[in-house]
C-alpha cells in the first residue's frame, strides 16, 4: 500500500476525530498508554535487542542500559508525577480585576508528529512519544528507515501494545516524510542532522506548526593537566565509543587540550581503549559497526583528507565489508580539516592542542553552538569560567553523556544544534499549552471602564492598570 499525500492526510483527519471526542484527556488514558509502553519494553527486551543488533551490531548492554533503562525511567517518572502535571497552577491576580481568581491550566495541543533518528530508534521515538502522550496528545511516529528492524519492530510493537486510535507508526524513507510533513500537525518534533531539520522547519512553517529540532554538532571535551589520567580517558572513551561507537548526537567530538598534556592523553586513551576493546578493536563483541555503507564511505573521506592521513596515532582500521572502523585518535588536526568543518558521527576522535586552555573558550565560540559541552579539571575557577563562557545544550563537568539520564534536566540544544527540550516533565510541557484562565462574577461592576470618559475615570484606571491602590484612592477623591 502506497503511503502519500492523501494517504497522510486521512490519517491526519482521523487522529483529529479522535482527538476531538476528548478520550485522550483523560488520566486513566493517558495512565493506561503509559503502563503499555513499560509492559512492552519488559516483555518485548528480547526482540529490541536483537534489532538493535541487527541494525549495529549493537552490544546488549547498550540497548539494554542506553534505550531500554532509560526509556524505562521515563516511564515510571511519569506514572509518578502526571497527576501533578496535569493538575491546574494557581495563578495570582492584582486590584485591577479584583474580585477574581486565575490558574494556569495545562492542555494537550492536539495531533503531533514525531520523526526519529536511526542511532538511537528506540529511546529517540519513544521517549518524546511517551511525553506526548502524557500530555494528552494524538501521536504518529515516523522512525527512521536506516534503521530497517528497529523501525519494523517499532510499528509492529506499537500496534500490538498501543490505542491505535490514537497513536499510530508510519514507516518509509523519504516520500513517506514528505507526504507527513505537507500536512497541518500541531507540533512537530524531529530528530536529526541540520539539513533535514532545515526541510522540516520550512514545511512547519507553510502552516505555522510549532516544532522541537533536537540536532547535534560538534561537543567539545576540553582536558586539563591536573585531572585523574586514568579515570578521565576511561569517561572520554566510554561517552565516545561506549556509546554507538561514537555514533550519537552527545558523543565527544573532539579534544582541546594542551601541547605539553597532549602526548600523556594520547597515551592514557591507547591504554584503556586497548583494555576495553583488546589489540584488534574490528573484532571485539563491544562496539557497535556503522549503520551503514554511505556513512562508512563518509568517515572514510574524513580519514582520507590529505590535511590529517598523517595524523593518526591510534586506530584506522577499517572493514568495509562487516561496516567497522577501529576507534581512531588523531592528533594536532588542522583546524581547517574536513574532519573539523562537520559533525563526525563516528569512531574518529581529533585531538586540538593549544598553548593555554583559556584557548578553548575562543575555539569552542568560532563555531556552531553545539549539543553538549565537557570539561575534565579540578580547577575550580576554571569549572566557572567554562559554564560562564561556553554556550551549549548542556554541559557536564568531569563525565560524558550522563547528563542525558537526569530526568529532571531539560534535554535540547541552541543555535544550530537545535531548539526546545524535552525529558520528564519538559517532555509534558513540551507537547502542552498552558492555557490561562481567569474567573469573575458580576458583583463590583464599577462604572469606571465605561465610556462616557471623564478624567477622573482615566485616573483611576490608570491607577487600578499599575496595581496602585493609593493611587486609585486618591483619583476617587479628586485628590491630585
Amino acid at each position: 500500500m502506497v503511503f502519500d499525500g492523501e494517504a497522510a492526510a486521512s490519517l491526519v483527519k482521523e487522529l483529529r476525530l479522535n482527538f476531538n471526542s476528548g478520550k485522550t484527556k483523560s488520566y486513566e488514558w493517558r495512565i493506561s498508554q503509559v503502563n503499555a509502553f513499560l509492559e512492552m519494553v519488559v516483555e518485548q527486551e528480547d526482540q529490541i535487542v536483537e534489532a538493535l543488533r541487527s541494525d549495529l551490531a549493537r552490544p546488549p548492554l547498550e540497548t539494554v542500559v542506553y534505550e531500554i533503562g532509560v526509556f524505562k525511567n521515563s516511564c515510571e517518572v511519569t506514572l509518578k508525577e502526571l497527576k501533578q502535571w496535569m493538575t491546574p497552577e494557581k495563578a495570582k491576580t492584582s486590584i485591577t480585576t479584583f474580585p477574581s481568581s486565575a490558574e494556569i491550566v495545562p492542555e494537550p495541543l492536539g495531533v503531533v508528529l514525531v520523526i526519529s533518528a536511526w542511532n538511537y530508534p528506540f529511546l529517540l521515538s519513544l521517549d518524546p512519544v511517551v511525553g506526548a502522550i502524557a500530555a494528552g496528545n494524538v501521536v504518529v511516529l515516523k522512525p527512521s528507515e536506516i534503521a530497517p528492524a528497529s523501525s519494523a519492530l517499532l510499528a509492529k510493537l506499537l500496534g500490538e501494545y498501543m490505542d491505535n486510535s490514537c497513536v499510530r507508526v508510519v514507516e518509509g524513507a523519504i516520500d513517506e516524510t514528505t507526504a507527513l510533513l505537507q500536512q497541518k500537525w500541531d507540533k512537530i518534533l524531529y530528530t536529526g542532522n541540520g539539513k533535514v531539520g532545515r526541510i522540516v522547519m520550512a514545511a512547519a512553517a507553510k502552516h505555522l506548526t510549532p516544532i522541537i529540532l533536537e540536532l547535534g554538532g560538534k561537543s567539545p571535551t576540553v582536558v586539563d593537566s591536573n585531572v585523574n589520567l586514568e579515570v578521565t580517558a576511561r569517561r572520554i572513551i566510554s561517552g565516545k565509543w561506549g556509546c554507538n561507537n561514537g555514533q550519537a548526537c552527545v558523543a565527544p567530538d573532539y579534544i582541546i587540550t594542551t601541547k605539553d598534556f597532549a602526548p600523556k592523553l594520547v597515551d592514557a586513551l591507547k591504554t584503556e581503549l586497548e583494555n576495553f576493546f583488546g589489540k584488534n578493536p574490528l573484532e571485539s563483541v563491544d562496539l557497535s559497526r556503522i549503520v551503514s555503507s554511505n556513512h562508512f564511505a563518509r568517515l572514510t573521506k574524513l580519514l582520507d583528507d590529505n590535511k590529517v592521513s598523517g595524523k593518526i596515532v591510534c586506530g584506522g582500521q577499517k572493514d568495509e565489508s562487516k561496516l567497522r572502523i577501529a576507534p581512531t585518535l588523531l592528533l594536532d588536526v588542522p583546524r581547517d580539516s574536513l574532519i573539523m568543518s562537520e559533525e563526525i558521527f563516528g569512531p574518529l576522535l581529533p585531538i586540538i592542542t593549544v598553548n593555554k586552555l583559556e584557548e578553548s573558550f575562543d575555539f569552542i565560540n568560532e563555531g556552531t553552538k553545539p549539543l553538549a559541552a565537557y570539561l575534565f579539571t579540578n580547577d575550580n575557577k576554571f569549572k566557572e569560567e567554562f559554564v560562564k563562557n561556553v554556550s551549549a545544550g548542556g554541559l557536564l563537568i568531569n563525565d560524558t553523556v550522563l547528563h542525558l539520564v537526569v530526568h529532571t534536566f531539560p534535554f535540547g540544544g541552541v543555535g544550530e544544534s537545535g531548539m526546545g527540550a524535552y525529558h520528564g516533565k519538559f517532555s509534558f510541557d513540551a507537547f502542552t499549552h498552558r492555557k490561562a484562565v481567569l474567573y469573575r462574577g458580576f458583583t463590583c461592576d464599577g462604572s469606571i471602564r465605561y465610556p462616557p470618559y471623564t478624567d477622573t475615570k482615566q485616573k483611576t484606571m490608570k491607577a487600578l492598570v499599575a496595581g496602585d491602590v493609593i493611587g486609585v484612592v486618591r483619583a476617587l477623591f479628586g485628590w491630585s
